[in-house]
């Protein structure tokens, strides 16, 4: 069965592709070490944004749920949007802080959001069979915006000389994206009565429902990968800086050009892999039984081939290696939270997926911690081997664990 490809549908799918038109992700830690940012005080930033959100996951989620989602969207593009202001002016940690502070508040009211409005549309229109499918052909727009983001980001970044007019430039996306929001459908919204709107009876409704070992092993399968992902992703960009000084093209370019136009080259075919990954999770759900686990392992067994690849100087099969890791993700995304809208009360599902994002960023600034500290002690490559293999293992240990509690609670 195939879904309409309605005006809806092209709605949902603008929007992740204005979202990604983050011009800045390319070379975000390019940038920063450019204005004196250690590897450490990268690593304490990206923990700080992190734990923010932690603490703001959960209550944004029930505010999406009880107040509107649209609303609670429409806030997180103006705290975005001032934070891109932030980074474009940005000169030292303090003002980088308060551009993370901004990020991580945005993140907290986007994160899970929007994944309710699509599986709420989906429910509505009786199309919740092709959810895995639906949702996963509309990030893979998102991931198209991000190949096109990569592209223009290197051309702008050849062009003008600098890093921070993309910054400056990131802003006009995504106010594109807030008016989008908007106009919506007023049911996608959601506002709960004012009977309803009780943060106590929805903290507890919330809790009944993670506790159970299936929805939760479902929410630590898909956010440990994520904080995997989240935290160790923009060190490629020291591996493409790698491959642009030593493959014998472009020589008779500046240093920085070069880089410019690898790295948003590079970026493009990643994206549009992880787009093509995106679009077939559908089909890859329905033929592999166990895909969510054996991905899982797959993810992270990569880290650590890159890992090594890496510490031995073979810098192009690192980067293969790595960008499998981004490609795991892309596959795993839209399976995990089709498994999710399964075992949860639609209802609560911006709660329930805010709460995964919760845990999600939890692990992503203790990963980010290890990972920076790691990094300055040796190198990426041994960051990226140690991390690898210190979550390989311990995910055995869970998955195993939580697999056994489902069983004796059937």
């Amino acid at each position: 069965m195939s879904f309409p490809k309605n005006k809806q549908y092209y709605k949902f799918c603008f929007y992740g592709f204005l979202k990604n038109l983050r011009f800045f992700d390319a070379f975000f830690l390019l940038y920063l070490k450019s204005k004196g940012i250690s590897y450490t005080e990268i690593g304490s930033l990206y923990a700080i944004r992190e734990i923010l959100t932690y603490f703001m996951e959960v209550p944004t989620g029930i505010i999406a749920d009880l107040y509107g989602r649209k609303n609670a969207l429409a806030g997180s593009f103006l705290a975005y949007i001032l934070s891109f202001y932030l980074f474009y002016i940005g000169n030292s940690y303090g003002i980088f802080l308060l551009a993370f502070i901004l990020y991580g508040i945005g993140d907290a009211f986007r994160s899970g959001t929007h994944k309710a409005m699509i599986m709420d549309y989906l429910k509505r229109n009786n199309l919740f069979d092709q959810k895995i499918n639906y949702y996963g052909h509309t990030r893979a727009c998102s991931q198209r915006g991000s190949a096109i983001s990569s592209l223009l980001a290197g051309l702008i970044v050849f062009y003008s000389g600098n890093y921070e007019q993309i910054f400056l430039l990131s802003i006009v996306p995504y106010i594109l994206d807030f008016f989008l929001i908007l106009s919506y459908p007023a049911y996608l919204n959601k506002v709960a009565d004012k009977k309803e709107r009780n943060f106590f009876m929805a903290f507890k409704n919330l809790w009944s429902v993670i506790k159970n070992p299936k929805v939760f092993g479902i929410m630590h399968s898909s956010a440990v990968h994520t904080a995997f992902m989240k935290s160790v992703k923009d060190y490629i960009q020291f591996l493409m800086k790698m491959l642009a000084l030593s493959l014998p093209f472009l020589l008779w370019m500046n240093e920085q050009k070069r880089e410019a136009l690898w790295i948003g080259f590079l970026y493009f075919v990643i994206y549009l892999m992880t787009s093509f990954a995106s679009s077939k999770a559908g089909f890859l759900a329905k033929k592999y039984a166990n895909i969510a686990m054996v991905s899982l392992f797959i993810g992270f067994l990569f880290g650590i081939l890159s890992g090594v690849l890496q510490l031995n100087k073979f810098y192009i099969w690192a980067f293969v290696f790595f960008v499998g890791i981004y490609i795991i993700e892309n596959i795993r995304k839209p399976i995990l939270t089709g498994y999710l809208a399964e075992a949860v009360p639609q209802q609560y599902m911006a709660s329930v997926l805010s709460a995964q994002n919760l845990y999600k960023t939890l692990l992503t600034a203790i990963f980010s911690l290890i990972f920076g500290g790691l990094a300055d002690y040796k190198d990426v490559g041994f960051a990226l081997l140690v991390l690898s293999l210190i979550l390989l293992f311990i995910n055995v240990f869970i998955i195993f664990r939580l697999n056994l509690l489902n069983k004796l609670r059937k």
